[in-house]
């Protein structure tokens, strides 16, 4: 089913302490489309400057990704520079170059417009407003935010989550959102404004997936090898919503399965810079971990149990 992400593109520049990058292809719409590719087609919104290099744009068409929603305009493109330590857990921002993402306006061509599923990444909520405005019907639309929004246009941003049915945020975050510390008492809380389903990152941790009728805690996939976190939140939520979108239901089982897909892609996403890792991955290197991932935290707890004991 038709699959639409509303983000940024960009040029990435990262030094953590086991390497660096310049000028990668980085950006949400672009971790989360090389993800969400692997289950359908997805329709991208945003915007680059003319400067952006063109093998860029020729290998996100290679995803088969719709481009007809991202626009090509005079200046410079989307800059962002960050270092990381060694617990990888936070960026260290060193410099952010807006370009023609400043005057990003999202607009959604009208075959977009009927898209069953909607991701609104991590921008000013005046926009996600515009690009939910622009909308027919979506079936679920998950939302993305950080702190700098919640902190400055946080009466805008919640007029977006009482109409979304999703929200994809870190603990931190949350517990910036709703002055609440417990994480349990916290997804309550965005549920109550409106969303029924409530995903908290917790990095390296996993994720938990919180709903009206359910509570779901999803593994990190355990690696022995991590160079670069940036883009681990797009890619996971690539991977949840390009399953739920293949499988055109949200449900409960579908989505526990759908968190477990996007743990596996951004294990992925984090063992190279950029999307060095992710492009290569086949559908078959995503059931290979999956599987593992489901074999090592399930249990039969009759079948471990000592003989004679009950």
């Amino acid at each position: 089913m038709s699959l639409v992400v509303v983000g940024s593109v960009a040029l990435d520049s990262v030094e953590t302490p086991f390497g660096a990058a310049e000028d990668a292809l980085g950006g949400t719409a672009s971790y989360f489309t090389t993800a969400a590719s692997l289950f359908t087609r997805v329709q991208v919104v945003g915007v680059v400057g003319d400067d952006f290099p063109p093998e860029y744009m020729a290998y996100l068409q290679s995803r088969d990704a719709d481009l007809s929603g991202v626009a090509t305009l005079p200046g410079t493109s989307f800059r962002w520079k960050a270092r990381f330590d060694y617990n990888l857990s936070a960026a260290q921002t060193l410099d952010t170059q807006l370009g023609v993402f400043a005057g990003f306006r999202p607009e959604l061509p009208p075959s977009y417009r009927d898209a069953e599923f909607v991701f609104l990444g991590n921008i000013d909520p005046d926009l996600q407003l515009t690009v939910l405005e622009q909308l027919r019907r979506p079936r679920f639309v998950l939302l993305d935010t950080m702190d700098f929004w919640i902190g400055g246009k946080r009466e805008q941003l919640g007029k977006v989550v009482r109409r979304v049915d999703g929200v994809r945020i870190n603990e931190g975050e949350i517990r910036q959102y709703t002055g609440t510390f417990n994480l349990r008492a916290a997804a309550r809380k965005v549920m109550e404004e409106g969303p029924r389903v409530v995903i908290v990152t917790r990095g390296e941790y996993g994720a938990l997936l919180f709903s009206q009728d359910d509570l779901f805690v999803a593994p990190a996939y355990l690696l022995e090898e991590v160079r670069d976190p940036t883009g681990a939140g797009d890619t996971f939520a690539g991977g949840l919503m390009g399953f739920l979108a293949r499988e055109g239901k949200v449900d409960r089982l579908t989505l526990r399965r759908a968190m477990l897909y996007g743990a596996v892609l951004s294990s992925f996403t984090v063992e190279d810079f950029s999307l060095g890792r992710l492009r290569a991955v086949t559908l078959a290197d995503v059931a290979q971990r999956y599987d593992e991932l489901v074999r090592t935290t399930h249990f039969d707890e009759a079948a471990l149990m000592p003989a004679g004991k009950e």
